[in-house]
């Protein structure tokens, strides 16, 4: 009997089964992804851009809530140094994300890695570190593609039906529907003190600086919301270590 090329078998478990171990892991997170995939296309065309520009965005841009953020700005006509300045800001995260997935990826190819950095999300992250113990390196990769991949799927396809319907006449609840889809995004994370703490300064900041010019408002929102979560975080860590 033939064995199975080497590169096909990982520790003995066909790397399609740890690929599809990672799209499964995924499907429960996709049942609230899908509506705010739906809200990014829905943002594209009721903010001025075709159905195609909107999904050649989603494409290429694929950013989440850096891409509805930036829709929602060309909308109000705000120069592109500002949207680009804002979408970058917001994903600054996934600096830290790359750095927690770097051993992960230590040993693959370029074009592993390429394709792993453009599918990277916050949702695959967790998914991927859980199974550090579980899986040999290399698996853990196909684990984390899988994931990203039906992902990245389920995005495109309710990013494509959200600018469908936004293409329609504006009613009164599209208006409403980014500023929503953020609050549920943002609703579940808030169970711990310091990420609470961040939100609460973070938002006081933005709506009281909303006014200021280039969208000042919500930079430094962002700014003074990591600085306070920052600084209650060690506080916290401080009190429970402290002998």
């Amino acid at each position: 009997m033939t064995p199975p090329p080497e590169d096909s078998v990982t520790n003995g478990e066909p790397r399609r089964h740890a690929m599809l171990s990672g799209a499964k892991a995924m499907l429960p997170i996709l049942i609230g992804i899908a509506p705010f995939a739906a809200v990014a296309g829905l943002a594209g065309t009721q903010n001025g851009l075709s159905i195609a520009e909107t999904a050649a965005l989603s494409l290429f841009a694929y950013a989440g809530a850096a891409q509805v953020a930036a829709l929602d700005l060309i909308g109000d006509g705000v120069g592109a140094g500002i949207v680009i300045a804002t979408a970058l800001t917001i994903n600054l995260r996934f600096i830290v994300y790359s750095a927690a997935l770097a051993p992960t990826f230590a040993d693959e190819r370029l074009p592993r890695r390429l394709i792993g950095s453009y599918l990277l999300v916050d949702h695959a992250v967790p998914l991927t570190l859980t199974e550090t113990h579980r899986r040999p390196p290399h698996d853990r990769v196909t684990f984390y593609l899988g994931a990203c991949v039906v992902f990245w799927c389920t995005w495109q396809t309710g990013s494509l039906i959200g600018s469908l319907l936004g293409s329609l006449p504006r009613i009164g609840v599209a208006q409403f529907a980014v500023p929503v889809s953020f609050l549920a995004l943002l609703a579940p994370q808030l169970r711990a003190w310091p990420r609470a703490c961040a939100a609460a300064v973070g938002g006081a900041v933005a709506v009281t600086c909303a006014g200021l010019p280039a969208n000042l408002g919500m930079l430094l929102g962002t700014a003074t919301g990591i600085a306070a979560g920052v600084a209650t975080g060690w506080r916290s860590a401080d009190r429970e270590y402290k002998p």
